[in-house]
């Protein structure tokens, strides 16, 4: 059965007039016109869908069924209309974003003011590591992503919004915390906790100390800044982490940041989309928070 909307809104003026004429003056057909959609309508269906009776037409028992339908289709109709009207004024819709898990402690707080401004979207935050991030990106999975620098190969559009200083952590209890320009050949040299292979923490930390001529001395391998935290207050070994993701620990005096040579290892935060993705106004509206947010 193949019907077409203009079918249809035919049929239920038609119904609603319950005269070809008025119909057709409403619609600003002709009447054959009308009569000529009706009775295509009734072919496609296989039933006749009026009855006339003297001068006056009656719906039949399928027209009756038909016209019911009609009325719910044009209410869903309405309804999406008014979505996206909502969505073209920001006062409703979607917004999915996937940031980089040490990303999350202050990528949080840029949603939760921005859901104040917009309080009737509908926020989906995928916090996870760069490999299914960067997998996020490639299947379209998220409007737009918060990490590390995005490698070349990819087709992707990235801004520079915030820096990431990645600095050494000890318990603050240690020793090194009294210390001032720790060489970096003795931070090398102790035992640490870093992110897992595949991280992008994990990567800059290795491609400075490589840089440096140095290798790390890797005593356990973590997948969440917040387990690096814990197992560095506990007195397991040093640590290297995002200077972001240990505003609490400082302020509770549980960690240190270490005065080391060369220190911080500098980087900073993108925020990316695919370049050939086109936004929707809320993620435009949001991007351009986030630029306009990025030194608060």
């Amino acid at each position: 059965m193949h019907l077409t909307l203009r079918q249809l809104n035919i049929f239920q003026a038609v119904a609603t007039h319950s005269s070809y004429t008025r119909a057709a003056e409403e619609l600003h057909l002709t009447q054959p016109a009308v009569s000529m959609q009706i009775k295509q309508l009734e072919d496609n269906i296989g039933l006749p869908l009026f009855e006339q009776l003297g001068k006056s037409l009656f719906l039949t028992t399928a027209g009756e069924e038909l016209l019911g339908y009609c009325e719910r289709i044009s209410q869903q109709l309405r309804d999406a209309e008014d979505a996206f009207a909502n969505m073209k004024s920001l006062s409703n819709g979607k917004l999915s974003i996937t940031v980089a898990s040490t990303a999350n402690y202050f990528a949080a707080k840029l949603l939760a003011a921005f859901s104040q401004q917009h309080p009737d979207i509908t926020i989906r935050l995928n916090v996870t590591n760069r490999e299914n991030l960067l997998k996020d990106l490639k299947f379209n999975n998220c409007d737009l992503a918060i990490m590390g620098k995005p490698p070349a190969e990819l087709d992707l559009s990235a801004t520079i919004f915030m820096e990431n200083p990645l600095v050494a952590i000890a318990p603050i209890n240690h020793p090194f915390c009294q210390a001032q320009k720790i060489p970096l050949e003795t931070i090398a040299k102790e035992p640490m906790v870093v992110r897992e292979q595949g991280s992008g923490t994990r990567f800059s930390i290795e491609k400075f100390f490589h840089n440096k001529g140095m290798a790390l001395n890797i005593a356990a391998e973590m997948t969440a800044s917040e387990a690096i935290k814990q197992a560095v207050s506990a007195g397991l070994c040093l640590g290297i982490v995002s200077k972001h993701t240990i505003e609490l620990e400082l302020e509770s005096k549980r960690l240190c940041v270490l005065d080391v040579e060369d220190f911080p290892i500098l980087r900073n935060w993108y925020l990316v989309h695919r370049k050939e993705k086109r936004l929707s106004p809320i993620a435009e509206a949001f991007q351009e928070f986030v630029l306009g947010n990025s030194d608060e």
